[in-house]
Order: structure tokens, then sequence, then C-alpha cells
């Protein structure tokens, strides 16, 4: 039985995850869990798992927490501290790492560092530190195993290859709600639209990155740092469908594919199982109810973000985190409805151009940048308000 610590157990991901380890109780076994402010679910998840601890983000929540579940034995921690003791329970074989945003970043070093696997959900732990996690991942030799459905499929799709042979890693993207969306209608794009995904179910964050495709962006900057590959040979391709999960191309031209239905359970019950696989009760993928598997490129006229995204991952350095800090901030802003819709690419492009690139050398040297790029993000919507 393997013993895991799931980090944003209340979040899609971590739900997801939970339902993978309830499907299999015989193989997994939760020891704890971090969330952040709906605390009546994680209250839930706490008498069905049983956790040793857990930790909520709010330190004025831990007593409502309490009060929820005082028939259970179970330690409540919170803030920073509390989060990073859960990364590093000392029975956790593996971290689930599903904390949104950068706020991933420091309970996944640590859960590196006490030589935890790590089963990776979090892309801007990658994004903005991928060159220090990396490093520790090696120095500490645990596995880091990708969740995100499209670089499970690369690694699946790599498996039993040579890196020498990879010509291209090619990530899917379903293009979100706004593929065929002219320059025009983007000008006028609500809320409501932006939210609604075609294919997923996810936080609200993600789900407009998915729309402005700048968690495709991300994407390849995780890509970068998880396969070693240049960023000359990853591209996107837009896939409607969401089947082709990515591919990867090899140097003879053969492609290997990994395909499935849009669920997040299978790219999650990869990582927690990895290398075995896991008999999941989920429908069979039937291709021949897909007659249509269309692929495009992504236009970055009308998806900037991406192309922001790939441009601070040729420029490196700070450039990669204050993207991510900028869009936070900008997408936080957007949900508020304090922003429009194309205003988020324009804040990001703004920040880039007024922070002045810097070497990165350790975690607070990122956590430096990502405060002072968030500081110019909030004071640009300030003054255009």
């Amino acid at each position: 039985m393997k013993s895991i610590s799931v980090l944003g157990s209340t979040g899609s991901i971590g739900v997801s995850t939970l339902d993978v380890v309830a499907e299999f109780p015989d193989k997994f076994r939760v020891v704890a869990l971090s969330a952040g402010r709906q605390i009546e679910l994680l209250a839930d998840q706490i008498r069905r798992f049983k956790p040793d601890v857990v930790s909520v983000a709010n330190p004025a929540d831990c007593p409502r927490l309490q009060a929820l579940v005082q028939d259970c034995s179970v330690e409540i921690v919170s803030g920073i501290d509390g989060v990073v003791s859960c990364a590093t329970h000392p029975q956790a074989q593996m971290v689930v790492s599903a904390i949104v945003g950068a706020a991933g970043l420091v309970p996944t070093m640590a859960a590196i560092e006490a030589g935890k696997d790590i089963a990776l959900a979090n892309k801007e732990t990658l994004v903005t530190a991928g060159a220090l996690i990396m490093d520790a991942v090696q120095r500490h030799k645990v596995n880091l195993l990708p969740v995100d459905s499209e670089h499970s499929a690369i690694y699946q799709s790599l498996s039993g290859h040579q890196y020498a042979d990879v010509r291209r890693l090619i990530l899917t993207a379903s293009g979100g709600p706004f593929r065929e969306f002219s320059r025009d209608q983007l000008e006028h794009v609500t809320l409501e639209q932006a939210l609604n995904h075609p294919n997923w179910t996810m936080g609200a964050k993600i789900t407009i990155d998915s729309a402005t495709m700048m968690n495709k962006g991300l994407e390849v900057i995780e890509a970068y740092w998880l396969f070693n590959i240049p960023a000359e040979h990853i591209d996107v391709h837009i896939h409607p469908q969401s089947i082709v999960h990515s591919m990867v191309e090899y140097i003879d031209g053969s492609v290997v594919a990994q395909l499935g239905i849009p669920d997040m359970k299978t790219p999650i019950a990869y990582a927690l199982a990895w290398p075995d696989r896991l008999p999941l009760s989920l429908p069979a993928l039937d291709l021949c109810q897909w007659a249509d598997l269309s692929f495009s490129r992504p236009d970055l006229e009308l998806f900037p973000c991406l192309k922001l995204a790939y441009e601070a991952l040729a420029e490196g350095g700070s450039a990669p985190i204050v993207l991510n800090a900028a869009n936070e901030i900008a997408v936080e802003e957007f949900l508020q409805q304090n922003i429009q819709y194309l205003d988020i690419s324009s804040v990001i492009r703004q920040v880039l151009d007024q922070y002045r690139n810097e070497s990165i050398h350790s975690i607070d040297d990122v956590l430096h940048c990502d405060d002072r790029a968030r500081c110019i993000a909030r004071e640009l919507i300030a003054q255009g308000r």
C-alpha cells in the first residue's frame, strides 16, 4: 500500500485524486491533506480518508474545521508551515502537488528535499523554478511523474524510446471556448463565456488560462523542463476533441500518441500507480464514435498569451516567473470582473516589458521576483481603472 499526501485536496485535481484512491483502497492510504477555503468539503474528506494531518490556508478556519471533525483523530495545522508539514509527512511516499498557482512551489520543493516522489499537477512549480526543481529531483533521487494530461501523454509516448531519437513534442490543446472567435468577438467576451469550457471541468483559474491558451504556454515551459527538449522542438496543435492528449514525433517520422477520453482520473492514476496501471472504471474510448479528429495550428495573434509564454521561455532568467505572476493577478482581476478578457494578455505584456530580467539562483530569488511582478501587475491594473 502506497501512502500519499494530497496538496490541494479540495480542487478539481485533488478531488479526482481522492476518487481514484477511493476506488483502490487496498493500494493507497491518505496520510495528509491540504486545502484552501472549502472547509466543509475538507471535513468530508477527513471523515472518508482519515488522514493523520490536514492543513488549511487560513488559521482562522481551524476552529470551524475542528468542530466539524471533532469525532476524528486528526491534527489540524495551517498556513505555509502547515502545508509544508503535509508535504513532508514522514509516512508519505508520494506527494500529489495540486495546489493552484505559484503557491505550490515551496511545499513541492520541501517534499522533494524530504525524499518524496512527486505526482505533479502544479505546472507553475516548473514554470517558475524549473532548473532548481529538476536539479533537486536529481540530487534527492526522487521520481517526478507529470499529472497534466498532455505531459502524462508525452511521458507515456517516450516510454521505451531514446531521447536522442526525438524530433519534436506536440502538445494538443482544446482551444477552449474561443478557438473560432475573431478579434472583434474577443473584445466582447464575458466572464460566463470564458468559464464555459467545452471539454473539461476544471477550477476557475485554469479554465480562464485554457480560454486564453496561457495554460498551453505554461505547459510548453513545463515540457521544456520535464523532458529537456528545446523550445523550438515543442509545438502546439489545437485538437478540439481532446482525444489525442499529446504526441511525440521521432526522427524517422514515426509519431507516437496517447489517446483516451477526456477525464483527469487517467493521468492521475498513471502517476499514482507508476510503473503499474490501474483498471479504472471509466468508459472505454470508442474511436468509431469519433469520425473526425481534427488538428490545427493556433493563431498567436488571437492567443497572445501563448506567444508571450514562448518569448518568456526564450528569454529565460526571471521572465517565466514574471509571466506566471502577472497572469495570476490578471486572471484574478478578470474573475472579479475588474478588467476585460483582452486586458489579461495586455497586463502580462506590460509587466514583462517593465521588469528587468534577473538571474535566478534560489527559491528566495523566485519568491522575490514573483512578489515584485505581482505588485507591478496590480499597480498597472489600478492605473487603468
